[in-house]
Parts: C-alpha cells; sequence; structure tokens
C-alpha cells in the first residue's frame, strides 16, 4: 500500500517513526527542556553551551528543537555552521555569510572587526546576542574553535558577543581537556550529556509517538 494511504488510513499527517519529523511534533524528555531554558536565557548574556553524547542519542534532533525555540524568540538571530571542518580562511566566509557581514578571507582582521561590529549592533538595537549552532563540532579545526572564542569576547573578557552552541560526540569533551582548547572548555556555562534513554523513557517517548 502506498504511503500516502497508509497515512489515510490511520488518520496520520506524517508517519511517526521516519527521521523527517516536524521539528514542532519531536518529542522533548524534561532534561531536554530544561537545558533548553538555560540555553534561552543564555541568549541575554552569551557564552558557550555543549551538547554531546555517543551516535544515535538524538543530538542533532536537540539541535533541531533549540534553532525552534530559539527562533520564535523576538529579535533572535540564529545562525547554522553547515561545514564545521572548512579552514579558518572558509571559515571566515561561513560566518559572514551566516550573519549578513561581506567579508574577505585575505583580511581577516577586517573581517574580525567586521562580524564583532554586527553583533555590538545587534546587541545594542536588541539586547540579545547572536546565536551559532554547530553540529558535528568535533570535525572543527582548533584554530577554528579558537577563533571563535575571541571573535565572541570584548572588554578582556568581560563581555560575550555571542552565544554559541557546539555539539558533537564525545571526542569534542576530550579535545576541551587538551592545552590548545583548555581555555575554550573552560567558558562552557551549560553541558548536556546525551545517555541511552532508560525503560520509562522509551516508554513515554514511544506512547508520544503513538499519540
Amino acid at each position: 500500500m502506498h504511503n500516502n494511504q497508509l497515512l489515510a488510513l490511520y488518520g496520520l499527517k506524517y508517519n511517526p517513526f521516519l527521521p523527517g519529523i516536524p521539528v514542532e511534533s519531536l518529542w522533548s524528555p524534561p532534561e531536554m527542556d530544561s537545558f533548553l531554558f538555560r540555553v534561552e536565557n543564555l541568549v541575554m548574556e552569551g557564552g558557550f553551551a555543549l551538547v554531546c553524547g555517543d551516535p544515535g542519542l538524538g543530538k542533532s534532533k536537540s539541535l533541531n528543537l533549540m534553532a525552534h525555540r530559539l527562533g520564535r524568540l523576538d529579535s533572535v538571530v540564529v545562525g547554522v555552521m553547515e561545514r564545521p571542518q572548512s579552514s579558518l580562511g572558509d571559515f571566515y566566509r561561513e560566518m559572514g555569510e551566516l550573519f549578513g557581514v561581506n567579508l574577505s578571507p585575505a583580511n581577516r582582521y577586517g573581517g574580525f572587526k567586521a562580524l564583532r561590529k554586527r553583533w555590538l549592533e545587534h546587541i545594542k538595537s536588541t539586547l540579545f546576542r547572536p546565536v551559532l549552532l554547530i553540529d558535528e563540532a568535533q570535525e572543527m579545526m582548533t584554530c577554528s574553535l579558537n577563533e571563535l572564542r575571541l571573535l565572541g569576547s570584548a572588554e578582556f573578557d568581560s563581555q560575550c558577543l555571542l552565544t554559541v552552541i557546539l555539539c558533537g560526540d564525545m571526542r569534542l569533551p576530550e579535545r576541551f581537556r587538551s592545552n590548545a582548547l583548555l581555555a575554550l572548555g573552560s567558558r562552557i556555562r551549560y553541558r548536556r550529556i546525551l545517555e541511552p534513554y532508560s525503560a520509562g523513557e522509551l516508554r513515554e517517548c514511544l506512547e508520544y509517538a503513538l499519540e
């Protein structure tokens, strides 16, 4: 039987067990709701948050939920990095495209100043920090991660210009223990370590999907 006929037979708009579920219909466990609330508050202050876990535990869906929740806030700008493994030059190209700044990778200092100016103007007019979501962040080059830390810091580290959500597998927190990334690891305000669901949580998820 055709998929559309099956959906019509059971009165469904979509198959609740396929990956492409509308984000507003995703199941969110209580721990994730609490983390999302903290991230929403982080938009007022700026800084880093981390979501990590083994493959298949819902990291990408967590980012979907975050992008959806943050996108509903008035005046909050949300950028999603699509190529985290880029070189430093391409990192600046993508940052310029995400935040509407015309950058020349050959002039990184000019790009550095232009991005920070755009973010400061946004903060002054809205009081919200722009948001950057990075999936597969464990693939980012060390120089790009450190550049991101320096880009988002002002007034001798007393002011944050950007809210960054890093998402990746368990290699990511291990990288923050290295000397090269220790400074960035110390700036992560909130961490969400995903673990396999308990039997009770799996039952809740299944009941939610069936409903």
